[in-house]
């Protein structure tokens, strides 16, 4: 598959993420730069041959593929205090929960940094506030983990190191379809992510249909947009959008394929 094309992807996904601005807003200040300020959360580092370096970390490639796009990165560090957070969220345009490897039961300082940065998208979006959330792998576990004020909604799944097209759901293939995510993406895009192993999985857990059918909170609150099948043909959930606020969330790496080189990755 021609990596410009792939590049124009996902490049494409992440602008539709950043597309409404303040010009769209009542009440909105003019910025000085209009070029948006997307935070990224870090992770507790995973290992001790990293931990020599610092107790936490944000990979590079998240920081290359948001600015990519046209915006620039703050970091957000998991332990900050909850006044520098609310300080720090209400300067930036956004926010991207990167994937990585976090868990949950040992990281209680993590979590609540978690459901503050929840609670904040959804109150800043219900006041009319554009607030965007985007969630990759690791991030789409959180979303619908906060989302259902539960990680007991994850299971487990054989997805690591796969690349598989993306089966789309009726919601973005019908015409009518309201998907912000992908409601502009052209035709041949759609059938290059659709009939292409270009989506890179690296995941050993995940959102089940059954799981997000039985709790209310995630079926009212997100479509789902795509599905796949793991490696043992267990379908998992790998897009969801937000039915009425800009929170998106993906199981694959649009950044992997564009920087990380890496030959034992399958990109």
């Amino acid at each position: 598959m021609n990596k410009i094309i792939v590049l124009f992807i996902y490049f494409f996904l992440f602008l539709n993420f950043l597309k409404t601005n303040c010009l769209k807003q009542d009440g909105c200040h003019h910025a000085l730069n209009d070029r948006p300020v997307i935070g990224i959360l870090s992770q507790p580092a995973s290992s001790d041959k990293y931990k020599e370096y610092g107790y936490q970390y944000i990979a590079a490639s998240y920081v290359k593929y948001v600015e990519s796009a046209g915006a620039r990165v703050v970091p957000i560090l998991y332990d900050q205090d909850e006044d520098t957070l609310r300080k720090l969220l209400n300067s930036i345009n956004g926010i991207l929960l990167p994937g990585g490897g976090v868990y949950f039961d040992e990281q209680p300082i993590y979590n609540k940094s978690l459901y503050l940065i929840w609670n904040y998208v959804i109150e800043s979006n219900k006041r009319g506030d554009y607030f965007p959330l985007w969630g990759t792998c690791l991030g789409f576990e959180e979303i619908v983990s906060v989302a259902a004020n539960t990680f007991d909604v994850l299971t487990s799944f054989n997805a690591s190191n796969y690349s598989i097209p993306l089966n789309l759901t009726d919601q973005v293939l019908n015409l009518s379809s309201n998907s912000l995510l992908f409601k502009e993406m052209p035709l041949e895009m759609l059938k290059t992510i659709s009939n292409e192993p270009i989506t890179m999985n690296n995941h050993r857990m995940g959102l089940s249909v059954e799981t997000f059918n039985n709790f209310t909170s995630l079926h009212q609150f997100f479509d789902i947009l795509s599905l796949n099948d793991d490696k043992s043909g267990n379908t998992f959930i790998s897009v969801i959008e937000s039915k009425e606020y800009p929170i998106y969330a993906v199981m694959f790496h649009p950044e992997k394929p564009l920087f990380e080189w890496y030959e034992k990755e399958d990109i």
